[in-house]
C-alpha cells in the first residue's frame, strides 16, 4: 500500500491502542487529503450495509480499505479478508473494538454501519480523532446525540456524509425542485409512507454460539439477553430487526423514515431547521396517523401517500425509488408512479425538467453518486450532499415523531435551541448510557 501525505497530528502510539480510553482527544487537525493520494478508509459494524459499502469504496481506484471491526468475528474476518483479497495483501486488519480503529492516524476516514445505538458514539470519536465519516442513517439513536454530532463535526471541521442515498438519486431531486420553484403552488400539505415507530424489545433469551462479543454489540443500550433477531450470527443476507426495537433503533419512523422525512425537508427548503411540532394519532395505541407540523402550518401525515409526497394548492408530486409522478389538478402530467417497466423514468424526468423547471430559479445540490461525493467532500472540504447538519436534522424529526408516539401528546419544538416550546420533557430528547460509554 502507498505510503499517505496525510498531515496529521500522531496523539497515541499505535501500541497503546488496546488500551485507549473512550473520550480522544477533540483538538486533532482534520485529515486533509490532497487530491493525488489514497484515501485509507476503516469499516465499523461489517453487516450486510457495511459489505455493500465496502464494496463500493473499494471500487475506486484512490480508495484503499486498510482496516475492519466487528464484534463478530466471523463477519469481522469476512470483512478483512475481502480486502485483503481484493489488493492482493494481508494488510488489511481486523478489530473487535472500534476504538483500535480510529485511534490509528493512518486512516483518512471511517464508514459507520452499526446498530442506531452507537451511531453518535463512533461518529463523535472518529472527527475527534481527525478523521472524516460515512455513517448511515439515520444519524443518531436521539435528540440530544444529534445536537452533539453537529458540534464535534464543527469544532474538528470534519467532513461527514449521511447515508441517505436518496438525494444522489434523480427522481428525489427532481420532485423537490418541482416543489421548491413552486410548481405544483403552496404546498398545504406533506405525507410519508414508512412503516410504524419502535417498540419496547421483549425478545426471549437465547443460546449465543461463541464467537461474538454480546457485550459490545449491545454497547450503550440496555443490557440483555442474546437474540438472533437482535444479531444473527455470521454473515448473513438480510437486514437484522433491531431495528424495530427502540432500545437499539427507532422502529421504521427512524429506518425508512430517515430517508423520506429527509425528503420531505428538502423540498420545503428546511434542512438548517426542520419541523416545529407534533401532532399525535388519535387513538394512543395506533402506529399511524400522527403528524409533524412544519412553519406555517404544514403537516406532514406518518402512513400516507407514495414514499414522500407534498400537496400543494395547484397539483401534487409524488415520489419513491425508481418512482415519481407529477400532477397538476387531477391532471396526471408524466412520471411512473407504479412497478411499469415500459415507462422510461429517464425519458419521465427529461420531461418535467424540461417543461417545468427550465430556467428554475432554485436548483439544488446535484449528486449522482453518494460515495464519490463523500469522497470529493474530502478532498476539497465543501460540505457533501448529505452533511451532517441534514443528517442531524431529519433524525431530530424522526425522533420527535417517535416520540408524540411514544408519549401521545402534542409537542411544541424550537428547531433553533432544539428543545422543546412546550409539551415534551427533557428526558425523551436523551437516553440513559450503560457502562463506560456516553454522549
Amino acid at each position: 500500500m502507498k505510503s499517505h501525505s496525510v498531515s496529521r497530528r500522531r496523539f497515541l502510539q499505535s501500541s497503546a491502542a488496546a488500551s485507549a480510553p473512550f473520550i480522544l482527544p477533540s483538538g486533532i487537525w482534520s485529515a486533509k487529503v490532497k487530491p493525488n493520494d489514497k484515501i485509507s478508509v476503516g469499516f465499523i459494524g461489517m453487516g450486510i450495509q457495511n459489505r455493500g459499502l465496502q464494496r463500493r469504496f473499494m471500487g475506486d481506484k484512490n480508495v484503499v480499505c486498510v482496516a475492519v471491526s466487528d464484534c463478530d468475528t466471523t463477519r469481522r474476518n469476512a470483512a478483512r479478508d475481502t480486502a485483503n483479497k481484493r489488493y492482493e495483501n494481508k494488510d488489511c486488519k481486523a478489530y473487535v473494538d472500534f476504538r483500535e480503529l480510529i485511534v490509528r492516524d493512518d486512516i483518512d476516514a471511517v464508514s459507520i454501519a452499526t446498530p442506531d445505538q452507537w451511531h453518535a458514539i463512533q461518529t463523535i470519536a472518529a472527527v475527534n480523532s481527525g478523521k472524516d465519516v460515512y455513517c448511515e442513517k439515520p444519524l443518531t439513536h436521539n435528540v440530544h446525540e444529534s445536537v452533539e454530532v453537529m458540534k464535534a463535526v464543527k469544532k474538528n471541521k470534519a467532513i461527514l456524509q449521511t447515508g441517505s442515498m436518496q438525494r444522489s438519486s434523480r427522481e428525489f431531486r427532481v420532485a423537490c425542485e418541482l416543489v421548491r420553484n413552486g410548481v405544483i403552488g403552496k404546498v398545504e400539505r406533506t405525507a410519508v409512507n414508512v412503516g410504524p415507530p419502535g417498540v419496547p424489545c421483549d425478545l426471549k433469551t437465547e443460546t449465543m454460539e461463541p464467537g461474538l462479543d454480546w457485550e459490545k454489540w449491545i454497547g450503550p443500550g440496555p443490557m440483555r439477553g442474546y437474540s438472533s433477531v437482535l444479531s444473527p450470527r455470521g454473515v448473513h443476507g438480510h437486514f437484522p430487526h433491531w431495528r424495530n426495537y427502540k432500545e437499539y433503533g427507532g422502529g421504521m419512523v427512524c429506518d425508512w423514515g430517515a430517508h423520506m422525512i429527509d425528503i420531505v425537508n428538502w423540498g420545503l427548503g428546511v434542512d438548517d431547521s426542520g419541523p416545529v411540532g407534533t401532532i399525535p394519532a388519535e387513538n394512543p395505541k395506533a402506529m399511524k396517523g400522527a403528524q409533524l407540523v412544519y412553519a406555517g402550518n404544514v403537516p406532514l401525515m406518518h402512513g400516507t401517500g407514495m414514499g414522500s409526497s407534498f400537496y400543494g394548492t395547484e397539483g401534487r408530486v409524488e415520489c419513491h425509488r425508481g418512482r415519481i409522478g407529477l400532477w397538476l389538478g387531477e391532471k396526471f402530467i408524466a412520471g411512473r408512479t407504479g412497478g411499469d417497466r415500459n415507462i422510461n423514468l429517464s425519458k419521465e424526468l427529461d420531461k418535467m425538467e424540461s417543461e417545468y423547471l427550465k430556467g428554475a430559479k432554485v436548483k439544488l445540490y446535484r449528486s449522482s453518486s453518494h460515495i464519490p461525493d463523500f469522497l470529493n467532500s474530502m478532498r476539497t472540504r465543501k460540505k457533501p450532499c448529505t452533511h451532517e447538519i441534514i443528517g442531524a436534522r431529519t433524525a431530530i424529526a424522526c425522533h420527535l415523531l417517535n416520540q408524540t408516539y411514544y408519549n401521545h401528546t402534542a409537542i411544541k419544538w424550537n428547531p433553533k435551541k432544539n428543545t422543546f416550546a412546550s409539551g415534551g420533557d427533557p428526558k425523551w430528547l436523551t437516553r440513559d448510557y450503560r457502562g463506560e460509554w456516553d454522549v
